[in-house]
């Protein structure tokens, strides 16, 4: 029996690490159109101390066997992400699962297969299409002030030398690597502002010492009308630069990584206060439009409209497709795009 419309939807998380603790537990908490109600924790139970009432449940499988949740959040490791969603639509719950969805595009079309034969929403956890800077670049492409893009460069680096503390980021497994980490990322706001390449070329390395997974890689995904969209993730990268490059016919743009949402939530911000996901002055892009004759005019800081942003908006997404049928902004063939890259 499908619950009244008006009704909370029960939730339950599989894991309370860092994911669960900034990236979910504090939207599910506030968005009054969820009810937080378990989670798996197998050690220390320490999800009550921040949200009191939360069931804590020793394994996935007494947590899916719980009748009361309609919605399952996979925030586990990567290589885990098709058994627990299929095992969750199995029981006959929603699922909201953390990028990268899966491993292999043979699993998420079976996820999807699965999904609609249960009638039951699968729904991917891609937050950074809500993040302020990438709002921003989504602006001026939207506006036509760059006219017909030519060349476009998405980078997301960091400086990373030493091996990740845990284990399963770096032994190789299936969906290890910075391509599936950071290459979800970029590749979904690539995919969401121009859908599916006609070709791409990619290259990997693997640079740290000891390393025996992916630590850089480059895309080169090529469009219509010439377009050429670079998309690249390194960690190391000690000195980094814009996030966003763009090149038109009529201008340029760059822009640093600035959102402020992940250091917002792991210094405690919640997400209804009124400074969360706001840039801070002097964050702002740079907008240069030229004329016909070449000569250019760099616009006032501002231009961008780099307007405050919330991974609040995924979860309401979510709760308008799970409550009222309403179409999912991340659409399952671009989750399935992105995997043929990636794995291609």
């Amino acid at each position: 029996m499908t619950p009244p419309s008006d009704t909370p939807i029960a939730t339950g998380l599989l894991a309370y690490g860092m994911s669960g603790k900034l990236f979910h537990a504090p939207f599910l908490d506030l968005h009054p159109g969820f009810a937080l109600r378990a989670v798996v924790e197998r050690t220390r139970q320490r999800m009550a101390a921040d949200y009191p009432g939360v069931r804590s449940y020793p394994s996935a499988e007494a947590l899916l066997a719980d009748p009361s949740l309609e919605l399952i959040v996979v925030n586990t490791p990567n290589d885990t992400h098709y058994d627990l969603a299929r095992r969750a639509l199995l029981a006959g719950k929603h699922v909201l699962v953390e990028k990268p969805v899966v491993t292999t595009v043979a699993e998420w079309r079976a996820l999807s297969d699965l999904a609609a034969a249960q009638g039951r929403q699968l729904l991917a956890y891609q937050n950074r299409r809500w993040d302020t800077d990438f709002g921003a670049v989504r602006r001026v492409i939207k506006s036509g002030q760059l006219g017909r893009l030519i060349e476009v460069h998405f980078r997301f680096d960091r400086f990373r030398p030493m091996l990740h503390t845990k284990v399963f980021k770096e032994d190789g497994r299936p969906g290890s690597g910075v391509i599936y980490d950071l290459g979800s990322h970029l590749l979904d706001q690539v995919i969401s502002l121009f859908g599916r390449p006609e070709s791409f070329e990619k290259t990997t390395g693997c640079y740290r010492l000891g390393s025996q997974v992916d630590d850089f890689f480059t895309i080169r995904l090529r469009y219509p009308q010439e377009l050429n969209v670079w998309v690249t993730s390194s960690l190391l990268v000690a000195d980094p630069g814009p996030a966003f490059i763009l090149h038109g016919t009529l201008g340029s743009y760059k822009k640093d990584r600035t959102d402020p949402q992940e250091a917002q939530l792991l210094a405690g911000v919640r997400p209804d206060a009124d400074t969360y996901g706001r840039e801070q002055p002097g964050q702002e892009g740079r907008l240069t439009l030229a004329d016909p004759a070449g000569h250019n005019r760099l616009l006032p800081p501002g231009a961008d409209v780099a307007a405050p942003a919330t991974y609040m908006e995924l979860f309401e997404a979510a709760y308008q497709a799970i409550r009222h049928g309403q179409p999912y902004p991340i659409k399952n063939e671009e989750l399935e795009w992105q995997l043929e890259i990636i794995t291609g």
